[in-house]
C-alpha cells in the first residue's frame, strides 16, 4: 500500500493525533495552555514525524533488526519533546510528551518491521 509509504499521510496523522492529544492533555489548565500545547506539539510531531521516518529507512538500511532504528526514533523523540516543551512551558508536560514518545517508538518498530518486509527478498516463486 503506497499511503503506508507516504510522507505525508505519516505527517498528517501525527500532526492531527498528537496535537490534539496534547490539547487533551492541558485542559485543566488556564487557557490558552491546552491550545498552545496542541499547537506545538502538532508542530513538534510533523517536523518529528518526517525526520523519524527519513532516521528509519537511512537506519534500516544499513544496519539488521528493529532495535537499532527504534532506538533512533525513540532518542529523536525524547530530545524534540523535552527541549521544545520545555522551552514552550507546557503546563502539563509528562501528560503531553509521555503518548507521542510511547507512539514514536511503536511507530518506529512498526514503520521498521515493514521495511524490513520490503527488504527481504521474495519467497514465491
Amino acid at each position: 500500500m503506497a499511503v503506508l509509504h507516504s510522507n505525508i499521510a505519516h505527517v498528517l496523522a501525527g500532526v492531527l493525533l498528537m496535537g490534539g492529544w496534547a490539547f487533551i492533555a492541558n485542559l485543566g489548565h488556564p487557557w490558552p495552555a491546552a491550545l498552545i500545547a496542541g499547537l506545538v506539539q502538532g508542530a513538534i510531531t510533523g517536523t518529528m514525524t518526517f525526520f523519524i521516518k527519513k532516521a528509519l529507512e537511512w537506519v534500516a538500511q544499513r544496519t539488521t533488526g528493529v532495535l537499532p532504528p527504534t532506538l533512533a526514533a525513540s532518542t529523536i523523540s525524547a530530545t524534540m519533546l523535552t527541549v521544545i516543551h520545555t522551552l514552550a512551558g507546557t503546563p502539563a508536560f509528562w501528560a503531553t510528551v509521555i503518548v507521542p514518545f510511547t507512539v514514536a517508538t511503536i511507530y518506529g518498530a512498526t514503520y521498521t518491521f515493514t521495511l524490513r518486509r520490503s527488504f527481504a527478498p521474495s519467497r514465491a516463486q
